[in-house]
């Protein structure tokens, strides 16, 4: 039996609310738990004094040394104790190790990089002449003490005019003159430290403020998990949402489709990618700087305007939710990771010491990669650089500059601050992609498939299309790291005999070494499943298609071999998708249009006619412009394009730009009804058509290369049918 200390600077167990808890909860999970303070253990006989909780009541006890400490006093009372509790430590496992107050927090964080795009900037106030420089910038500030807790001693301070200032401080709200404002100043950096930042709310449609509490522990298997995500709003009237001071909570998913509406489930899962990835992140700094681990973190955040996370607080002993049976689940969830880390204290220690070493003496080869393929490049680069930029300092190429131009250009911005490297390689003819890996050679490359895009430049020959793309093999280090779609037939043409380095595949419909499985659609993206290191993790990204779960899953590929852990993988694949990418505009009377308005060649058309089949609530209407480079297979190519349209059960079928009538020809020929296609060489045309057509709860593809211009469509669907 698993013998819990409970160590807590007061004397008496019963003005500890939440030792009775913690005594139930260890007694229901078979392990034997006593209260104690420091001044009640002998290490001569070793014993300690201690409180056990029996019958409705408090009995002291002799009680040998625990298995395991829970930490729970307070450290600045528990100072006066320090020898004896590192006496206590030197053969003991704690639980509850402090990150330091806020300030230390958010200082570790900015030195680490990785999460320092989501700090809001933050100074310490060291007189008056800085307070002012900072909010003569920022314009709208917050003043408070740097170890505040439950919202108490804030100030928010923003500029009235060119001499006065308001001053909000709970509910109440004041003017004041600048000598006036020195005085407050002066008078509370005479009680303590303060720091100071910009004023950044999340403001629900009411007006109201609120925030997000985000509570994540360590669970009996010593794995994290969120504990709950819960929005806390301020009352009328007030900017602190803290619960200590008025404030209230609400169930995250009714808030959330409140306030966000299809954008729910998304920010959801943001958040709690978000804050699993920080919780790994702050325990691995805690192992490599004090060679301890934590257990417990409650994140504060909000949400800016364009849906961007920042912290405001970081706490290592968030109080308890507001509900009592989250309470419960705080409980559970302490006492079982104390019983797992006094059962492998050993295995602790150890992976203590590979994350010390691994800071102190691996030097890896910055990662340098390269994409190219016929489809996805962009998306690919898109989830891998999200992924990557989590936790270090990244060089990626905007999206879609991928000629040797741009290579040169990038090889002239790449510096030795950038801890990777993400590019794509674009590739027209042979030679193309031979002079880009000579302008920067990769170590890392990802095809993502070999289709028809610029086939007719190789006399339509896939083979030909298969060689070049063979280039980057060739040219990239040949010690290196390749990725390979499994499920693509023509990359079997590749060129990867001579290659020395590591081939990994991914797939959907074949065994690859990360495939996807249970793929569903949803509202704004997809949802699939994958085993990742040892464990089956459901992964979500904001894109629709199938196709798209292939450019996931190279960026899965690449970051976990480059020691990404499945929390961060899951939180970067919720990233800014490009542009024009099967982008979805939600119109009056529940019409839907989708954007896919960049590139078009057949596989892409396919993939996207897939899009509008399996999202369409009624009419599926699909536009489609010409595919360019397809040479001598452009008309077997437009004749596929039109049977899979019939095949699909399109309702509308409308073509544009020269000899795309040829594909609507072909869907006829199926047996498609010829009323319901329609071809047009003049855009004004094919939009008077539109808007005499389109009825309520029609979804409308608009697909064509980006030199068709095929984006004027999708703008005046929008603008039309606007909502």
């Amino acid at each position: 039996m698993t013998i819990i200390g409970m160590l807590h600077h007061r004397l008496d167990p019963t003005t500890v609310l939440k030792s009775y808890a913690y005594a139930a909860v260890a007694n229901a999970e078979g392990a034997q738990f006593f209260y104690f303070t420091p001044k009640s253990v002998n290490f001569d006989n070793r014993l300690i004094r201690g409180k056990v909780y029996e019958n409705g009541e408090w009995h002291e006890k002799m009680m040998p040394f625990p298995d395991v400490i829970y930490n729970a006093g307070s450290p600045e009372k528990l100072s006066v104790s320090k020898e004896i509790i590192e006496k206590l430590k030197e053969e003991i496992p704690f639980t509850t190790h402090s990150i330091g107050n806020k300030w230390n927090v958010m200082k570790r964080l900015k030195e680490a990089k990785e999460f320092e795009k989501y700090l809001i900037p933050t100074e310490v106030v060291q007189d008056v002449e800085v307070f002012h420089k900072f909010i003569s910038y920022h314009k709208k500030i917050v003043f408070k003490p740097i170890d505040g807790r439950k919202g108490k001693g804030i100030y928010f301070i923003s500029r009235v005019g060119s001499t006065d200032f308001e001053v909000k401080k709970d509910s109440e709200n004041e003017v004041y003159s600048k000598s006036q404002l020195d005085e407050l100043i002066r008078r509370q950096l005479s009680t303590g430290t303060f720091i100071m930042q910009p004023y950044i709310q999340s403001k629900m449609k009411s007006g109201q403020i609120y925030d997000f509490r985000l509570h994540v522990q360590k669970n009996g298997e010593g794995k994290w998990i969120v504990t709950t995500v819960y929005p806390r709003i301020a009352p009328n009237g007030s900017i602190i949402p803290n619960i200590n001071n008025g404030g209230y909570t609400n169930y995250l998913d009714p808030f959330l489709e409140q306030e966000f509406k299809e954008e729910a489930f998304n920010i959801r899962r943001m958040l709690e990618h978000f804050s699993l990835s920080l919780a790994h992140h702050l325990d691995e700094i805690q192992m490599v700087q004090f060679g301890e681990v934590i257990d417990e973190i409650g994140i504060d955040v909000g949400l800016d305007e364009n849906q961007k996370i920042w912290m405001y607080e970081v706490n290592w002993r968030p109080g308890c939710p507001p509900a009592f049976y989250l309470e419960l689940d705080v409980v559970i969830n302490t006492i079982r990771y104390a019983i797992y880390l006094a059962k492998n204290q050993k295995q602790m220690t150890r992976q203590i010491r590979q994350q010390q070493n691994k800071s102190v003496t691996k030097e890896q080869q910055k990662p340098i990669i390269a994409i190219t393929g016929s489809a996805g490049k962009t998306t690919s680069k898109a989830f891998l650089a999200s992924i990557l930029s989590g936790k270090w300092n990244i060089f990626e190429s905007k999206d879609y500059w991928n000629t040797t131009e741009h290579t040169k250009k990038h090889a002239e911005e790449i510096n030795a601050s950038h801890q990777a490297v993400v590019l794509e390689y674009g590739m027209a003819y042979p030679g193309i992609i031979t002079d880009h890996c000579s302008i920067i050679q990769p170590n890392i490359s990802i095809i993502t498939n070999i289709g028809l895009a610029h086939i007719g430049n190789f006399d339509g020959d896939i083979k030909g299309v298969a060689k070049a793309k063979s280039e980057l093999i060739h040219g990239m280090d040949q010690n290196g790291l390749l990725i390979l779609n499994k499920d693509d037939d023509n990359s079997k043409h590749l060129e990867t005999q001579q290659f020395k380095g590591k081939i990994l595949t991914v797939g959907i419909h074949s065994t690859a070494d990360y495939r996807a499985y249970d793929i569903q659609y949803k509202d704004i993206g997809m949802t699939f499943k994958i085993k990742l290191q040892g464990q089956e993790i459901a992964m979500y990204i904001p894109i629709l298609g199938e196709h798209h779960v292939y450019n996931a899953l190279n960026a899965i590929a690449v970051a976990d071999y480059l020691g990404f852990s499945p929390s961060d993988i899951e939180a970067g694949l919720n990233f800014k998708k490009p542009p024009r990418r099967l982008t979805i505009y939600n119109c009056r009377e529940d019409i839907t249009v989708i954007d896919d308005t960049v590139h078009s060649h057949p596989q892409g058309v396919r993939a996207a006619i897939d899009v509008l089949t399996n999202i369409a609530k009624k009419r599926k209407v699909a536009i489609i412009g010409q595919m360019r480079e397809l040479g001598d297979l452009r008309e077997e190519e437009y004749r596929k394009v039109g049977e899979y349209i019939y095949e699909q059960d399109i309702d509308l079928f409308i073509t544009y730009g020269f000899r795309t009538e040829e594909m609507g020809a072909a869907a006829m020929a199926k047996g498609m009804d010829p009323s319901k296609i329609y071809h047009f060489i003049n855009k004004e045309e094919l939009h008077a058509l539109l808007e005499k057509i389109i009825k309520p709860y029609d979804t409308i593809l608009v697909k064509g290369a980006s030199k068709t211009n095929m984006f004027e469509t999708v703008k005046f669907l929008d603008q039309t049918f606007t909502a």
